[in-house]
């Protein structure tokens, strides 16, 4: 993990971050604004998996997936779980590098607070996993498994709590380097005796 931090302490920069966070974006808003729109239009009274952040019961994945129909489930395999395993990747190696270079600005090099950049690494994993189970919950269909629906949203939920945890320290982290930015500018600007 050490290594890690290390590496990306080495490689976060302002640049780097504008890259890889413009990229994210593009997937994340694909995905937005095209296939979950796609894919949601087949069950409008439903959440999809993905964005139930509590997680869903097996009569609800049942509902879900026999409303989606074979058309939905299809779209959902085909157009929405391929660009939700690239954006995992991208959330983690954006979003943990983005805390380096945010914690960089106000803790030391040694400091334990970079540590937390491994959140949005968990959160990307726990994705990772949903995902895999979502895809084994849809193939399986209609002969679906209550342990397949309650590993998904286990993971669902996990995914949601480390996300949610991640805006925290994100907040957390803008917060101290204003902090920091404003009490300099304070002991800069000294009044005229």
């Amino acid at each position: 993990m050490e290594i890690l931090i290390r590496f990306m302490q080495k490689n976060s920069t302002g640049k780097v971050v504008i890259v890889l966070f413009a990229l994210t974006m593009t997937v994340y808003l694909t995905m937005l604004f095209y296939s979950i729109p796609a894919v949601a239009a087949f069950a409008p009274e439903l959440p999809i998996f993905d964005l139930s952040p509590l997680g869903y019961s097996f009569n609800y994945a049942n509902e879900l997936l026999n409303t989606l129909g074979s058309e939905g489930r299809n779209l959902y395999l085909s157009i929405q779980l391929p660009l939700d395993f690239v954006y995992p990747g991208l959330f983690s190696i954006t979003y943990s590098v983005l805390l380096v270079w945010l914690f960089g600005k106000s803790f030391n090099e040694n400091s334990k607070m970079f540590y937390f950049a491994l959140v949005p690494f968990l959160a990307g994993v726990f994705d990772y996993v949903e995902n895999v189970f979502i895809i084994k919950m849809i193939n399986s269909f209609p002969d679906l498994q209550a342990n397949t629906v309650k590993v998904a949203s286990t993971f669902s939920v996990l995914k949601s709590s480390f996300t949610t945890f991640f805006f925290i320290l994100l907040i957390v982290g803008f917060a101290l380097l204003f902090k920091k930015r404003f009490s300099k500018e304070k002991h800069r600007v000294r009044p005229y005796i």
